[in-house]
């Protein structure tokens, strides 16, 4: 309770709102959960090539990858190649490239980090995670209702799907508005979501 507090005001501190957009969000990125990879990977021995690389990914390899991110019912939500954001219909971002990361250093999402070992360069393989090895579930808690007129002190106007930002950097989304109170959800936007990965190895780098 003392948190929800705390997260509270922080918001009525500082506030701002943006157009709700996921774009350019890539895996990157700590998360709680956990995954077995016995269910993902391909189980490679990760032999090593020339030239400080790889034959097939292993853990402390460093990796560039292409992706593509969809929902289920095809709604691509990210990935690192523009012509499919434009297919897609995601607002573009000034740049895209490979996305580049050390395989088992906590650096992206369980279920992405574990399925991309036993991979070779230029393998393409398209993985299905649950929302325990992504974002995990929506946590009911994470949610918490601000004043309406705290948030509009400064002026702005409060629309359902703007980001409200803490002092801490913390990011949350209104998901509604009643006539007093602004719910703000602090889960990620794709907690609770089955996300399906197409992946492309373009570089591993033997650690």
């Amino acid at each position: 309770m003392k948190a929800m507090f705390a997260i509270a005001l922080a918001i009525i501190l500082l506030f701002g709102c943006t157009n709700t957009n996921t774009s350019g969000e890539n895996m990157k990125g700590k998360t709680n959960t956990t995954t077995n990879e016995k269910n993902i990977s391909t189980g490679s021995n990760g032999k090593t090539g020339t030239s400080g690389t790889s034959l097939f990914v292993k853990r402390g390899d460093t990796v560039s990858v292409d992706y593509i991110g969809t929902l289920p019912n095809g709604t691509l939500f990210d990935t690192s190649i523009q012509a499919e954001a434009a297919k897609g219909g995601l607002a573009l971002r000034d740049s895209y490239e490979p996305l580049t990361f050390t395989v088992g250093a906590g650096q992206m999402i369980a279920g992405f980090d574990a399925g991309v070992i036993g991979m070779k360069i230029n393998e393409t393989k398209t993985i299905t995670l649950t929302p325990a090895q992504a974002y995990g579930e929506k946590d009911k808690t994470r949610v918490i209702a601000v004043p309406l007129a705290n948030i509009q002190s400064d002026g702005r106007n409060v629309t359902i799907g703007g980001f409200v930002y803490t002092p801490s950097g913390a990011r949350g989304i209104i998901s509604g508005i009643n006539g007093t109170d602004a719910l703000i959800d602090f889960n990620h936007p794709l907690a609770g979501e089955t996300l399906i990965f197409k992946i492309t190895v373009k570089e591993i780098k033997s650690s």
